[in-house]
């Protein structure tokens, strides 16, 4: 899929439209936060969506909640996520993070306003 932050491959999860087809879409990440495993420090205080050996990369501001629920923001485009141990350090909270996840683990829905 391609979006204003970047390309990665995931699983489509509506009507097969062909290619270059547009959509706004929901996701869906079935892994978890696990700070220090597959979350880290960003490299760089901007947005993205990219792919690495085999990895999807997400990239953006984290918000945490009490209830153990991390939101991605990347660039506008929100993404829930469950916190696994250990929780994110002191200061995580509105800090710049990279996720990396499996690309099985992610699919992409269409977004039906």
């Amino acid at each position: 899929m391609h979006c204003a932050v970047g390309t990665a491959v995931a699983h489509w999860r509506g009507a097969p439209d062909g290619p270059g087809a547009e959509h706004h879409v929901e996701w869906t990440v079935d892994e978890d936060i696990t700070w220090a495993a597959n979350t880290r420090p960003a490299p760089s205080p901007t947005p993205g969506l990219s792919q690495d050996a085999g990895r999807v990369v997400f990239r953006g501001r984290l918000s945490l909640t009490e209830d153990s629920v991390a939101v991605l923001d990347m660039g506008g485009a929100l993404i829930l996520f469950d916190l696994a141990g250990p929780r994110p350090p002191d200061g995580a909270d509105g800090s710049w993070i990279e996720v990396h996840v499996g690309r099985d683990r992610v699919s992409v829905w269409p977004y039906l306003p």
